[in-house]
């Protein structure tokens, strides 16, 4: 019986939950996460639990922070003088924008304060800090990839190499 490894394509049926079982992310109504094992297309955590698993093999696991998107990270939040921000743009606190690094790289950023002097974004993952539970099904382990491309997400995985995951509000499928 075949087994998940490093090089080979695996299709999973997976929900995520918050530590009070609020669910973040799930494939259900859509295609299963399709990956490349070893590719660095997931958070370290789960590929390693994802690993050595069996077709139509179902687990459920807990990672903590550290296994998953990271602790907070304070050095990763940053006050913008009000001068700097455009000024037909209205900041909201919760609002998710999309902030240039000198490379040209869009990079997703999420607004925490708004006031007078300035505008304060998080960098983080949005799931930085949180303890993550999965209950995930190998739906698929072929040597080839079986969708077009990415994981079902909407992003395409393949190609996408962010730190925040694969879309903009950070729900992710623990794709990076």
């Amino acid at each position: 019986m075949e087994k998940v490894s490093d090089g080979l394509y695996v299709s999973v049926a997976y929900k995520g939950t918050l530590q009070d079982g609020q669910i973040f992310d799930s494939s259900e109504g859509r295609q299963p996460l399709e990956v490349k094992m070893g590719a660095g297309q997931l958070i370290k955590g789960f590929e390693k639990e994802l690993t050595g698993m069996a077709l139509n093999e179902k687990k459920t696991f807990t990672l903590s922070p550290e296994e998953a998107y990271g602790p907070v990270n304070e050095d990763h939040k940053h006050t913008f003088p009000r001068n700097d921000i455009p000024a037909e743009m209205d900041p909201q606190v919760g609002q998710t924008v999309g902030l240039t690094t000198q490379d040209g790289q869009q990079i997703p950023a999420r607004i925490i304060a708004v006031d007078e002097e300035g505008v304060t974004v998080d960098l983080n993952h949005p799931l930085a800090g949180q303890t993550l539970t999965f209950e995930i099904e190998v739906v698929g382990i072929n040597a080839t990839p079986t969708q077009a491309a990415g994981c079902g997400c909407g992003c395409d995985c393949s190609t996408t190499k962010s730190e925040s995951g694969c879309d903009a509000n950070g729900s992710g499928c623990g794709c990076h």
